[in-house]
């Protein structure tokens, strides 16, 4: 199946794509970009942290860096809004293992 076929079968909500169908490899993210776009969603969402502690370590296992996980954080502030992007930075913080490391620095 070609892309303009799924973005087909997505816009007509065809109930073949509830059965879990595998997508051809074609169709696939690669493994790094497909991890960063789970981190950009679950922030979206406001994800709990088991969700966002395991898609973190998804990341890094795809050989993503965590400047590249906190790039994403910062990207999404205009699309998802300061509110959210603070309420989930902890999260993501502790899951690279930066928790014990925050603090305030008005510099």
């Amino acid at each position: 199946m070609d892309a303009p076929e799924l973005l087909r079968r997505y816009c007509i909500n065809d109930p073949r794509l509830a059965r879990n169908d595998p997508v051809p490899p074609t169709m696939q993210l690669d493994s790094r970009t497909a991890a960063l776009v789970r981190i950009a969603a679950l922030i979206a969402v406001a994800a709990p942290d088991a969700s966002m502690h395991a898609a973190v370590d998804d990341a890094v296992a795809a050989g993503v860096s965590p400047d590249e996980i906190i790039a994403v954080l910062d990207g999404l502030v205009g699309i998802v809004g300061m509110p959210r992007v603070v309420g989930q930075a902890p999260r993501i913080a502790v899951a690279l293992g930066y928790g014990d490391d925050l603090s305030v620095d008005d510099s």
